[in-house]
């Protein structure tokens, strides 16, 4: 019997093991993946990745060369209730040339709400050449209920650009921004119901913190 006993005893301390090895290998994985979201996005920023442009602390200063680009302006939004939009669709400029382009954001809610841009260029093959010297996408933005804001961006290409064998014929480059909320964060609710008058909001209302 004490042989038995013992056998069933190491049996639920192996499973035990088991599954404390199983959690802790689960737990580490979920941490991983939130620890990769900003060492991807540091990543991009740093090397251009996947169409992330580049951020210039001045203007450029060296020759400006005798060609022509084209850069096409996008605007979108996700779960921000603003109207976003390019002022402009396009420019066309030299390629060393520092621009300016603009683009306007109207909040269209009750409340003040403050978004967040991410950005790309296509191709992806650009990013690293699309330098951005002043840009609203390096901060976040705040308006008040149908505030309308003029944010603009200067930038120029990079002539390098020309000497990278995919990217010396192309003529176009667009550059797209997708505004994002900004959400707030909330004091965790009591268990117990709220009393008085209640309110049923609205997804929007709750992503912003209403």
């Amino acid at each position: 019997m004490s042989a038995e006993m013992s056998k069933k005893t190491t049996g639920k301390t192996s499973n035990v093991i088991v599954a404390a090895v199983c959690l802790a290998f689960f737990t580490g994985m979920i941490g991983m993946a939130y620890a990769a979201v900003p060492l991807y996005k540091m990543f991009c920023q740093a090397t251009g990745y996947g169409g992330t442009t580049q951020r210039a602390e001045k203007q450029y200063a060296g020759r400006v060369l005798d060609r022509e680009i084209t850069v096409r302006f996008d605007a979108n939004i996700a779960g921000v209730p603003w109207d976003f939009q390019p002022v402009q669709r396009s420019m066309t400029m030299k390629i060393g040339e520092t621009v300016q382009a603009h683009y306007k954001a109207t909040n269209k809610f009750d409340r003040p709400v403050t978004g967040r841009a991410t950005f790309n260029v296509q191709p992806e093959l650009a990013g690293p050449y699309f330098n951005k010297v002043e840009c609203f996408c390096f901060t976040d933005t705040s308006l008040k209920p149908d505030e309308t804001l003029d944010m603009p961006v200067l930038f120029y290409v990079d002539p390098d650009i020309v000497n990278v064998p995919e990217l010396k014929d192309v003529k176009t480059i667009t550059l797209s921004y997708t505004m994002f909320p900004v959400e707030k964060t909330k004091p965790v609710a009591s268990s117990e119901p709220a009393k008085g008058n209640s309110k049923t909001i609205s997804n929007t209302e709750a992503n912003l913190g209403g």
